[in-house]
């Protein structure tokens, strides 16, 4: 479909839209107004201004889960927060391709990452989880914003999602099919991961099995990775881990430093695990 709205202002910031989203008609406009905190839509800058003046939230409208180095990440219930969770799906789908989810927001938590300052929480980025994924899915949809991007966000959130999984004592997996940006951003964080583990596990007996568990990566995901990395054989019809050590050297040697969640800083818990406690 045609693109319908050329830019968006969202806090300080003036974006182009890449992709049609379905807004009310009314607001398919040339420049339209998003506030920064509660994510309402508005055709007229001095609506605007009205709006910011007036609007009482300064953060999304969930817990606070994360907040660790001027970042913070707030979990949104789609039911409890339905209008917020759903103007968030309008806005993502200017950014993203093949984004379906637009009003049914129930069955998804939403994870909103935001850089705080004493103006408030100014969201980065989000990734949006089924609350129940038959598939072991952790992740169904992610979005930096385009004027964050390059700046290693994308790597944070893909790491909070797989903190969860491991909190939940499950492995987790993003939803299928990827776009082919989210190929390369998996691909580049699943390598970090393993090359990270392999280093550190030198002398230890690593199996495929028990990467999986450490990490909280899927099976499948870590065999096609060190597929990728010919770093993979098969040996009486199972997969066997092949380190090649100068790969594995050439990676480490970069030194490369990646954005990403540190656990300690993560006070959320399942729910069973909730309960449990209770």
């Amino acid at each position: 479909k045609v693109k319908n709205i050329s830019r968006i202002i969202l806090g300080g910031w003036e974006v182009e839209a890449w992709y049609f989203s379905p807004y009310p008609a009314e607001y398919c406009v040339e420049t339209l107004y998003v506030c920064e905190y509660c994510l309402k839509y508005m055709r007229r800058r001095t609506t605007f201004h009205q709006h910011k003046h007036n609007c009482p939230h300064r953060k999304p409208p969930g817990q606070e889960i994360y907040r660790y180095g001027g970042l913070s990440v707030f979990e949104v219930d789609g039911k409890q927060a339905k209008v917020y969770c759903q103007n968030l799906c309008l806005l993502a789908k200017l950014f993203l391709d093949h984004k379906t989810l637009y009003y049914d927001t129930e069955p998804f938590f939403f994870y909103i990452v935001c850089q705080v300052d004493e103006y408030g929480a100014h969201i980065v980025g989000y990734f949006s989880k089924e609350k129940v994924s038959e598939q072991d899915y952790n992740l169904a949809c992610i979005l930096t914003f385009p004027q964050y991007q390059k700046c290693g966000y994308g790597k944070f959130i893909i790491s909070l999602s797989y903190e969860l999984s491991k909190r939940e004592e499950k492995t987790g997996s993003p939803e299928k099919p990827l776009s082919d940006l989210g190929k390369i951003s998996y691909r580049s964080y699943w390598t970090h991961i393993l090359f990270h583990l392999l280093a550190r596990g030198f002398n230890r007996h690593l199996t495929i099995k028990t990467m999986s568990q450490e990490t909280g990566i899927k099976q499948e995901d870590i065999i096609s990775t060190l597929q990728s990395l010919d770093m993979i054989r098969c040996w009486k019809g199972q997969h066997v881990i092949y380190v090649r050590q100068d790969v594995l050297d050439e990676y480490m040697s970069r030194k490369k430093e990646l954005l990403l969640c540190h656990p300690e800083y993560l006070t959320w818990q399942p729910q069973w695990k909730k309960e449990k406690g209770n």
